[in-house]
């Protein structure tokens, strides 16, 4: 009995020490946007909660740059990344997942090998391609954001997460529908696809994320300051007020704000679907 409890407070403290660990760096983000000028930021130890407490930096790094413009385009982005990931991952995996053709089983695995490599290896084809397409923001900003987006519009981790959700679907509602009369389409659309909503939930979470930090790609495309990301308007501030880092501090918090709302609205799907992945196909 002894034992059992000694085990198991030891991994909560375990588990405890690692989340505070992983939390301490937001932590010190907030504390940094709340301290006003008359507070070191850099002191040692470090002060978590400020002395000098000020919402100044939130409401000055809001006006003093075109914080809204950068908010909006990153919306944008996220939100066409979003859509296109749930609408192609969906489409590719299906067939993956339920038809029977040559070759399935080698383009499944050939998909996931992509996993494998970074974005950074095909970056510059990438965007050599991109370039070739004049799908950059100096052409119009339409033009911006589909540069942005097309790189990211599908993911091998969506289409595998997809499939393993449409392996879940019992076969007899499909071959029910089908007696009903329902073509191929209808049934993914307005059976399959309402049938694994946790998953799609799952899959608009991580995508959202990602595309809304996405940094590297955005700083590289983009020439015109009305286009610029959050993250590449933040990184902006660093020269514009020679490294303020109460201003980068409340501008990062204002960042993650979208990420944090988008996670509670689907919170509810997210914890019945993240296990889809884990079955085996």
């Amino acid at each position: 009995m002894f034992k059992k409890i000694f085990s198991k407070s030891l991994i909560h403290l375990i588990l405890i020490g690692t989340s505070l660990l992983s939390i301490f760096p937001f932590i010190w983000l907030t504390s940094t946007s709340l301290k006003g000028l008359s507070e070191d930021i850099f002191a040692y130890p470090p002060t978590i909660i400020p002395t000098d407490f000020t919402w100044a930096n939130y409401i000055d790094v809001w006006h003093k740059v075109d914080f809204v413009a950068y908010f909006m385009n990153s919306m944008i982005v996220a939100a066409l990344t979003v859509l296109l990931n749930l609408v192609l991952s969906s489409l590719a995996a299906y067939p993956l997942a339920r038809m029977q053709f040559k070759g399935k089983k080698v383009f499944f695995f050939s998909i996931l090998a992509t996993i494998m490599i970074p974005f950074q290896a095909i970056m510059l084809p990438v965007y050599i391609i991109t370039l070739k397409l004049h799908l950059i923001d100096s052409v119009s900003n339409f033009a911006g954001y589909i540069g942005l987006v097309m790189p990211f519009a599908v993911s091998a981790f969506g289409i595998m997460l997809m499939r393993q959700a449409f392996l879940k679907v019992p076969r007899e509602v499909e071959e029910a529908a089908i007696v009903d009369g329902c073509n191929v389409f209808e049934m993914f659309l307005k059976i399959v696809i309402p049938m694994v909503k946790p998953t799609l939930a799952v899959l608009a979470v991580f995508t959202f994320i990602g595309s809304w930090g996405e940094f590297l790609w955005p700083s590289i495309m983009l020439t015109k300051e009305s286009m610029y990301t959050l993250p590449v308007g933040i990184n902006n501030l660093q020269g514009m007020f020679s490294a303020n880092w109460r201003f980068i501090a409340a501008g990062s918090i204002i960042a993650t704000i979208p990420i944090i709302i988008f996670f509670l609205m689907m919170q509810r799907y997210f914890i019945s679907g993240e296990n889809d992945g884990a079955v085996k196909g």
